[in-house]
């Protein structure tokens, strides 16, 4: 990941989002300690799932890897708030988003095995722990009902970063116009393809320097 940042930082960047739960629990304090511009993590969402919690039961749907770290497990005694906190691992899901089958039967069957128990337990706050999941968030809110609230990271994320570009006096200038790069160690045809679907809009790909 070191390798990637000072990459980034080659290109111009002033401040790096982790934009995976995984990648921020086991990386993020060591990327931090390696490069001097603002590094911005995502972690789930356990502090306001908790608070908005009726039950005070909550669930975390996350990545195999996530569900067995240590700072993850740690957040959690954290910010659980006298809430029962379940950890859903979900294998087999992200491989679905990222192959473009996230809307297949196969993908929603294996939903519905992850998230059916969850709702007879009483949960009532879904936290989406992989920054893959929102891509799913519909059939995930399908399949566990209108009584059950869903929670994701990117706008808190978004608020930090803002915040931190603020207080560093690097933030961009309001009428500079944005711009996109994608880049991905895998690169093909139909990834391109994939990629064009999840970002809703016709991208090209470039491979990781």
């Amino acid at each position: 990941m070191n390798i990637i940042a000072k990459q980034l930082i080659e290109k111009g960047a002033k401040a790096i989002v982790i934009a995976c739960n995984t990648a921020t629990v086991n990386a993020i304090e060591q990327l931090r300690a390696q490069v001097d511009i603002p590094i911005i993590g995502v972690e789930p969402a356990i502090k306001p799932a908790a608070k908005k919690s009726a039950s005070k039961k909550v669930a975390i749907l996350a990545t195999q890897a996530t569900s067995k770290n240590q700072r993850f497990n740690d957040l959690i005694d954290l910010h659980h708030n006298g809430a029962k906190v379940f950890i859903q691992p979900c294998p087999g899901l992200v491989e679905f988003i990222e192959q473009g089958q996230q809307d297949s039967k196969a993908c929603n069957t294996l939903l519905a095995q992850y998230i059916e128990p969850l709702v007879k337990k009483g949960v009532d706050t879904l936290v989406l722990g992989c920054t893959h999941y929102p891509f799913v968030q519909e059939q995930i809110s399908n399949i566990a009902g209108q009584q059950v609230k869903i929670i994701e990271t990117a706008a808190p994320v978004t608020l930090q970063l803002s915040k931190k570009l603020i207080e560093q006096n690097i933030s961009a200038c309001i009428t500079q116009q944005g711009q996109h790069q994608f880049f991905s160690s895998l690169v093909t045809q139909q990834q391109e393809q994939i990629f064009s679907q999840l970002w809703q809009s016709s991208l090209t790909l470039h491979t990781l320097p």
